[in-house]
């Protein structure tokens, strides 16, 4: 399977970044063809441009090269996985923005002869999404969880019918034990081998 894995932590010795490292690789021992999107490594600019919102409903919605690198990956992939920590009850800025830049018409969505919204990501046949929490569950329970209804039903609203959805979730992390944060890491490492 085509699997693209997007980390969204600008810290590359975070513990984020070695939940992408495991992801990354059990996938790649299981056979899966595996790309995976460093949004702070590379660069990426979570802010859309005033060129890029006036060419969002145009035959050409995307302008920067590298936008266009991703949504080539994001057309190719049958498996989203995102890896993130909550902030603010939410994903961090760049990865909000990458999904605003990325799933344009014609990536994410499409528009059919009436204007309405089509299924742009039918290829994606499963979404994953592993985030790590400063806060408790219920707290996170109480207001929502904003990342993860964007990834698990907005963005999953735009990918196969069928679509299978994945939610691995490390709360209280200031808090938690060394041994906690392992046993997490063998929870993802487990889960991407039998993806």
């Amino acid at each position: 399977m085509r699997v693209v894995v997007v980390v969204a932590h600008p810290d590359p010795s975070s513990f984020n970044h070695a939940i992408a490292s495991i992801a990354t690789g059990s996938l790649s021992n299981a056979g899966h063809e595996v790309t995976l999107i460093d949004l702070y490594g590379e660069g990426f600019r979570a802010r859309m441009s005033t060129g890029e919102w006036r060419a969002y409903e145009s035959e050409r919605p995307i302008l920067d090269p590298m936008v266009e690198r991703h949504a080539g990956i994001v057309k190719q992939a049958e498996a989203l996985i995102f890896v993130y920590p909550t902030w603010w009850t939410t994903m961090p800025a760049i990865l909000k923005g990458w999904l605003e830049r990325v799933m344009v018409p014609g990536v994410g969505f499409v528009l059919d002869e009436n204007q309405r919204v089509r299924r742009g990501l039918k290829h994606v046949r499963r979404i994953v999404g592993i985030s790590t929490y400063g806060s408790p569950r219920s707290y996170v329970k109480a207001l929502h969880d904003n990342g993860r209804r964007t990834l698990m039903r907005a963005l999953r609203f735009n990918t196969a019918i069928l679509t299978r959805r994945t939610w691995l979730a490390l709360y209280q992390l200031d808090n938690c034990s060394a041994a906690k944060r392992d046993a997490f890491l063998k929870r993802v490492e487990r889960r991407m081998q039998s993806l």
